[in-house]
């Protein structure tokens, strides 16, 4: 069985295990505090850094874009019209462009501001950092997280998915993201209709459950973050 060492508020461990879901593929959850810096984690990361996946033989994979791009090439072959990635190398091109428009940009614009200041600093302890939220830094995940609410509808309006016909690794990179800002109730949906309706469909997959039974401690979900009639 593989190994998936994960935080259930990082983005990009979410965006790993949406494509395991949608893979039905089974894998052990390990969760991992990344500012601990634990030894036996930097040896399989050096980075430090979410999420890592360790497969059957050994194999040590890091960081959500190859783990997905692994997952495509060992498992993805025999899917069909049920694989994330489509055939034609334009496609391919346009998945992995939004897969970075949304692993980097938007997390760098937005859920890395709100999952560091409204998640990882309450469950640090003193001595692991500064544990005081950077409002700044909110403000600013707050006002950028518009752009990319209609952006998404945008796609959206333009697609049957993000990417094109069929759901792909793009879509799940997006509800990745927006489902941690989601969690926190930080996603402006009337915004955009389009980009609530598109996430009312993924959010309604089976590979989207366990994501939505994720309780963070001493922190419940925002109210409509498990509707799926939201």
């Amino acid at each position: 069985m593989l190994t998936l060492y994960h935080h259930p508020m990082s983005p990009h461990s979410r965006f790993v295990r949406l494509a395991l879901g949608e893979y039905r593929i089974a894998a052990e959850l390990r969760e991992e505090a990344p500012w601990e810096r634990r030894h036996d984690f930097l040896v399989l990361n050096p980075a430090g850094t979410l999420p890592v996946l360790v497969d059957a033989d050994g194999v040590v994979v890091a960081g959500a874009g190859p783990i997905v791009e692994y997952l495509d090439e060992t498992r993805g072959g025999g899917l069909s019209e049920h694989r994330l990635m489509p055939r034609s190398a334009p496609d391919r091109a346009e998945v992995r462009r939004l897969i970075a428009w949304f692993n980097e940009k938007l997390y760098a614009e937005v859920t890395e501001h709100l999952v560091m200041e409204k998640v990882y600093k309450l469950q640090m302890r003193e001595i692991d950092g500064d544990r005081s939220p950077n409002a700044s830094a909110i403000r600013a995940a707050r006002a950028n997280i518009r752009y990319h609410v209609r952006y998404v509808g945008f796609l959206a309006g333009q697609r049957n998915w993000l990417a094109g016909d069929r759901i792909s690794y793009a879509d799940l990179a997006a509800a990745a993201h927006l489902s941690v800002a989601d969690y926190l109730g930080e996603v402006p949906w009337a915004e955009d209709d389009a980009a609530k309706d598109w996430y009312a469909r993924v959010k309604s997959r089976p590979s989207f459950r366990p994501i939505l039974n994720d309780i963070v401690r001493g922190m419940p979900p925002a109210a409509a973050y498990s509707d799926l009639d939201f």
